[in-house]
Parts: structure tokens; sequence; C-alpha cells
């Protein structure tokens, strides 16, 4: 699998999430440049706040659980480098601000942001350098988990994926998005594994690309069979008779279920319903936000018109005309068959307790 999000020592050795021992090792968050691909594979080595807040905003980093764990360790990248003239936890509790301030709707964003947060100040008055291995430790801790968490989604999932289908995805949730196999794309991985056949048809995702740039050359990687669709040709497909099944990911699950995902994502939902495709959500339960009691209360980001208005160089819009970009829309609930997590296949009615 592709190491998307990981620690890189000063060294240049990439410790493993689960490497026991760890109190303080020295480096930088590393993670792949996904604005690069598919042209270049690219990895940048940050550790450097503002360099970590614009490599989320710029989505050289993205997909919920994979920003949930470069935050984490780029927190304690950072970290490294706050000066003990300082009280380090207030200190760290502003990079942490400063982070959280980078993208609105994914969850998983303050999640590990507060986890590792909640983590230092159990242990406020310890030596600073303990404090700073601790810190390192909790974002160890999460990519692990975040592994294991792909894996146990790609096995709870692939039992929906029979032999010769067509399943359709939107968006990247996959390798690039996640620790390690991804959410929406991991039960096509273990599918494969388990030796099956199938067709992934993965659509454009407009504005930015990232199913035509991201998801068909990680898939296209791992030799599963991928086709690319640009996003309004998805009600065409679906009546050719050639989708049997819809997974997508997600940022943000409401407490009823309504899910937050990329933009384009509610009109898949419509057309499946539609043509009797069977929908569904893969994430991990640090997506769902219980806090949040219907998906009306998600906040959706709204990205740059430039985005929109150009395509690379090329304008593809009128100089001056107005556009609406948002990042994010809602599906929801009735129109989802199920919610695929770490810890099994949620059905409606949704209760995540």
């Amino acid at each position: 699998m592709l190491e998307t999000v990981r620690w890189i020592t000063a060294e240049g050795r990439v410790l493993a999430s689960h490497e026991e021992g760890v109190q303080l090792i020295p480096g930088k968050l590393r993670i792949i440049d996904q604005a690069k691909l598919p042209q270049e594979l690219v990895y940048l080595e940050l550790d450097d706040i503002e360099e970590i807040y614009n490599a989320i905003l710029r989505l050289s980093v993205r997909g919920a659980p994979a920003i949930g764990c470069a935050a984490a360790l780029g927190l304690a990248a950072c970290a490294q480098h706050v000066d003990e003239s300082v009280s380090f936890v207030p200190e760290v509790e502003r990079l942490a601000e400063r982070l959280a301030a980078s993208r609105p709707t994914a969850v998983n964003l303050f999640w590990a942001l507060e986890r590792c947060l909640s983590r230092l100040r159990k242990c406020d008055g310890l030596a600073v350098d303990t404090l700073k291995g601790e810190l390192l430790r909790e974002g160890l801790a999460i990519l692990e988990e975040d592994i294991q968490m792909c894996q146990a989604i790609g096995e709870q999932g692939a039992p929906l994926i029979k032999e010769g289908m067509g399943v359709l995805t939107h968006c990247n949730a996959g390798a690039l998005a996640t620790g390690d196999f991804g959410t929406a794309l991991a039960p096509m991985y273990v599918a494969r594994t388990g030796g099956r056949t199938f067709t992934v048809y993965s659509d454009e995702t407009r504005p930015l690309l990232q199913g035509s740039r991201l998801t068909a050359w990680e898939l296209q990687q791992s030799g599963i069979d991928v086709v690319t669709i640009c996003d309004n040709m998805a009600a065409q497909v679906m009546k050719e008779g050639k989708i049997n099944l819809v997974i997508v990911g997600a940022d943000r699950i409401a407490a009823n279920g309504d899910v937050a995902n990329k933009i384009g994502t509610y009109g898949l939902a419509v057309l499946a319903r539609h043509h009797n495709i069977p929908f569904y959500v893969a994430a991990p339960t640090s997506t769902i936000d219980a806090a949040l009691e219907h998906g009306g209360l998600i906040p959706i980001e709204q990205r740059d018109p430039s985005e929109v208005r150009n395509f690379g160089e090329r304008a593809t819009a009128p100089e001056g005309v107005r556009i609406y970009n948002p990042a994010f829309d809602v599906t929801p609930n009735e129109l989802i068959s199920g919610i695929i997590t770490e810890n099994g296949l949620h059905r409606p009615p949704f209760d995540f307790g």
C-alpha cells in the first residue's frame, strides 16, 4: 500500500506506526503531494505549522482519515521546535488551533487534534521532552488505528462485491485518503485479494478531479480494472446496467446517518435510488459526529472560485462571472442502504450507539 501519511526520522527512516518504545524520535511529517498526481509522485517532509496548514488547505493531503493522521503527526512535528522558554501545552494548543482552521467539514481533523491535546493535558507538568514524546506516541497510535480500521472496513464491506459486478465510486476514499487500504476502496482491495474480478467506475469528480487523478491512478497501480467516467455520465452508465453497487466515503456523518461527502455524492444517491442500485457509505466511526443531530448542521466548506473558473492555467468561465464552489454536499439517510464501519455494517434506521 502507498504510505500516504508517515513519520520520517531525522535519519530518513520511515518509522513504523506500531514501533515499540517510542518516546521522542526527531523527524517530520511525510505525505504524498496529491496535487502532483498522476503526473509525479512527490513526497513532502514538513515540520512547520504554516507548511502543514497550507498542505491540508491546498489538498496536498486530503481524505478525512488522512487529514486526521496528518494533523496528529504534523502537530507532533511542529511541537519538536517549541522553545522551552514558553509554556508548552498552551503553545501546542495554539498550533492545533491553526491546523483546525484549515478545513471545516472533515470531523477527523478536529477529532485527532483534540485527542492529541487531551493526552498532552493529562501529562501536563512532566518534562518538555517527555511531553513531546507523548505527542508523537499519540500521533503514531492514531495512524496505527487508522491502518487497522482500513483493513476492518474492507473485511466488513467486501461481501457486498460479487463476481463480475460494476462498482461506482466518487472522489477518492482509498489508500491516498487514509493510512492504508482506504475506506470506500477497502472492500474492493479485500474482494480482489479474495479472488473476485469486477470493474470499478470512478467518477472524475469535478472540479479538482480526485476520481480521475487519484482513484483511477491508485486502482490502476493495484491492478484493479478501472474505468473513469465524467460526473455527468453516471446516470447513463447506470441506465445501461453497468453499475450494480455504489460505495463512497464520508467526511462527516451526523447522528441520524446523514452523510457529508465530496460534492456530487448526493446526486449519485438520487440516481442510485431511481435505478434501484444499492448505495453504501464506508467510513470509520471517528467520522460519526454524534453531537450533530442531522446533516443540515454540518458546516460545508466553500472553496476558492478559481477551482471552477480555471482548468489548470486555462480559463474555462468568463472573467468576472460569479462562482459557487461548495466542496461537499449532504446525502440524507433515507437514500443510504448502509454505512460500513470498522465495527460492522449499519443499516437504517441508523443507531451508532
